[in-house]
């Protein structure tokens, strides 16, 4: 790994992994609460306004296995650059003109937020080996702290001098600008995603590895839970008496929930020989919380959403840490998180779909709810294989392991 000339320097890394943190949620779930603003004023109908929601999630799934190709071209720095710039234009675009630039301007959002998403996890593998727990936690936490900003400051900031929704999405350009700033410095360093020869040669290409595919679906199987309550969830609540502001407030106590645990997961899950009980627990706490959605009695929602979210927030640090545990070098980490994030969101962004189809179908939501039941099964299946003690190789590497283990010991 590069060292860093300085302290100021080591700092100023710090402060734009922050920022940038801080920009991977926020211009998407600043729009959930304006949508009916957004389709009154342009005058589009539910099922184009719902594509401002999934739009993103396909271009995470479009971009995320070329983004260490444009990286190891570019230079992580520059790639992570020209993402923030492509991601103040869109923010700018979708706010200030038509229904036109609202979709393109939100494509460039996703197609931004999809290079940060990606190229992270591997950046902070390689400036910060020894602690990757912290700093993926740290960065996670912003991400989500924001997020959920984004959804509760949308409206307000919306009556703020009259500015409506377009002001409202605009304002968050400030935050993409910002980091644009903070980040400047770190392009002296154009580091290309370059490994030493002899290391190359024991890697093997993730797709082929059966640990990369437990990884990419405990990662996409994940963000279909949460991005399907995240849409779901409020209709739900409603079913079982809740007003629609109190529904609001309950999702917001679900994203409330999982902030201190996407800190707390990966410190400790950097600290454990295998995050194996860690991953159990995730899906048994996405179950039990499925099931107390289920029942539906008023005190057991309450439980409910805390244990989604606490098992959401868990998830999401697991698979980010997975991506860089499971992996022997940086280059390797960013081609795990592009490949578990192009499939995993493609996965992602079917499970609203299935979730309000099986609704339409049944009329209850509990054949939807028992989806998500078998899933947290499934995950619990793939958790325990990304969570344990390996990593991705060639299997002539993992033989030369095992022979030089047996020679110690005899």
């Amino acid at each position: 790994m590069e060292q860093m000339p300085g302290r100021e320097v080591n700092w100023l890394l710090f402060i734009g992994i922050i920022f940038i943190g801080s920009n991977l949620r926020a211009p998407l779930t600043s729009v959930g609460s304006l949508i009916s603003f957004i389709r009154e004023d342009l005058g589009i109908s539910n099922a184009i306004a719902g594509t401002i929601t999934t739009l993103p999630l396909l271009a995470f799934a479009f971009l995320s296995p070329f983004a260490p190709k444009i990286a190891s071209r570019l230079g992580m720095e520059r790639t992570i650059l020209f993402s923030l710039i492509l991601l103040t234009v869109g923010v700018i675009s979708r706010s200030m003109f038509g229904a036109g630039f609202l979709f393109a301007g939100t494509i460039m959002i996703g197609l931004a937020i999809a290079v940060g998403n990606v190229l992270l996890p591997g950046y902070i593998k390689m400036n910060f080996p020894f602690r990757i727990g912290v700093m993926t936690g740290i960065y996670a936490v912003f991400m989500n702290v924001f997020g959920a900003l984004g959804s509760g400051l949308s409206v307000p900031i919306s009556t703020i001098g009259g500015v409506g929704w377009k002001g409202s999405l605009a304002v968050w350009a400030i935050l993409s600008f910002t980091a644009i700033l903070f980040w400047l410095p770190q392009l002296s360093k154009q580091n290309k995603l370059t490994v030493p020869a002899a290391p190359s040669k024991k890697k093997m290409p993730v797709w082929r590895s059966p640990l990369a595919w437990s990884i990419t679906l405990f990662m996409g199987l994940q963000s279909l839970m949460f991005y399907t309550l995240i849409t779901w969830l409020p209709d739900i609540l409603q079913s079982h008496g809740f007003s629609s502001n109190g529904a609001g407030w309950m999702l917001f106590l679900m994203q409330l929930a999982l902030i201190p645990i996407t800190f707390v997961i990966p410190v400790i899950a950097d600290k454990m020989k295998n995050q194996k009980l860690l991953a159990g627990m995730t899906s048994l706490l996405f179950f039990l919380g499925i099931v107390a959605l289920m029942i539906g009695a008023r005190p057991l929602l309450y439980v409910s959403v805390i244990l989604i979210g606490i098992a959401g927030g868990s998830a999401f640090s697991l698979a980010m840490m997975f991506f860089s545990l499971r992996t022997i070098d940086g280059r390797q980490a960013t081609e795990l998180s592009g490949m578990a994030q192009s499939f995993g969101y493609l996965l992602a962004a079917s499970g609203p779909v299935l979730f309000g189809a099986l609704y339409d179908i049944s009329g209850k939501w509990q054949h939807s709810l028992v989806m998500l039941m078998i899933l947290s099964a499934i995950i619990f299946i793939v958790g325990i294989k990304s969570g344990k003690d390996r990593v991705i190789m060639g299997e002539s590497t993992q033989r030369v392991i095992l022979s030089k283990s047996n020679a110690e010991n005899s």
